[in-house]
């Protein structure tokens, strides 16, 4: 199975049209044919149903397309990392990043080092911790940031700065509202919005023996889709400080938990992983600015 074949197979199941995937590809419809047939008989299996005027995949052609995209993007960074091997101003950078606030301080770590290295380019993925992670074991990324403290058996790590702070966010004409933060006995009987992945570890730790009387109403992985929802008075939002806009104006407001909830946040990557040059470089930035008593 050669990489070319994949990029075909990627193109037709892109345009579901065998003539706008061969234009695209630059080859002859004949040829792309003829290689979309021997990948089928090669894979012993049906990649997609042809009609009148489109192609569909079938189960098989879609499960075949998310492997192909994780081999074909894999092949593309060998491809420029060796190309850049040479290059001490530039290359790429791989990153997966969940939702906080401190993804700031990620951003101006980015923005130094540029000066330095002007040729950088850097790529961001976005998502909750289980998105980023697992695309972090398939090799896309060079580095991952999560919330919540990583598997130390499978990662390395640099703790950011600060840790990210748990609150509740919703309409400013909410009877809430006049509370200076909101306690576990507040929220039974509520619709609350999470991430599924907080709700099963970090709320739990802060609501003690209220948990069980919680309701979630709806999970969501980005926090700013769940705050739409909120201002439209369909529930209540968990989520971080300073993810959401709450300012005068906006229809939101946010109230600390109390207890207080904290979680750290962690760039981490694989353990015994080899770098390319520039995010060598950009780790041991990383190292320099993070370094302190609080540095793993």
């Amino acid at each position: 199975m050669e990489i070319r074949t994949l990029r075909y197979f990627l193109a037709v199941a892109r345009e579901e049209n065998m003539t706008r995937a061969a234009e695209q590809l630059h080859v002859s419809q004949p040829t792309l044919s003829k290689a979309l047939r021997q990948l089928e008989d090669e894979l012993e299996k049906k990649l997609f149903t042809r009609h009148s005027f489109s192609i569909r995949l079938t189960e098989e052609g879609m499960l075949l397309r998310n492997r192909a995209e994780d081999l074909v993007s894999m092949a593309d960074r060998i491809q420029k990392e060796f190309v850049n091997l040479d290059d001490i101003t530039g290359g790429d950078l791989y990153f997966g990043l969940a939702e906080s606030y401190q993804i700031s301080v990620l951003a101006r770590e980015i923005h130094v080092f540029k000066k330095t290295y002007p040729g950088v380019r850097y790529h961001i993925t976005s998502g909750d911790t289980e998105q980023v992670a697992e695309k972090l074991d398939r090799g896309l990324l060079d580095f991952a940031v999560l919330a919540g403290i990583p598997d130390h058996t499978k990662y390395e790590s640099l703790r950011f700065p600060e840790p990210d702070v748990w609150g509740l966010v919703f309409p400013e004409d909410d009877l809430l509202a006049g509370k200076a933060s909101i306690r576990p006995d507040d929220l039974p009987g509520l619709p609350l919005f999470c991430s599924e992945q907080s709700w099963e570890s970090d709320i739990p730790r802060w609501a003690g023996e209220v948990m069980p009387r919680l309701r979630l109403e709806g999970s969501f992985r980005l926090s700013y889709n769940a705050s739409l929802f909120a201002r439209e008075h369909l529930g209540y939002l968990l989520t971080f400080d300073r993810l959401i806009d709450t300012s005068p104006g906006s229809g939101l407001v946010f109230r600390p938990l109390a207890p207080r909830l904290e979680t750290d946040l962690y760039l981490i990557w694989k353990r015994y992983q080899t770098f390319s040059p520039i995010a060598e470089r950009f780790l041991s930035q990383l190292r320099a600015s993070f370094a302190g008593p609080d540095a793993i």
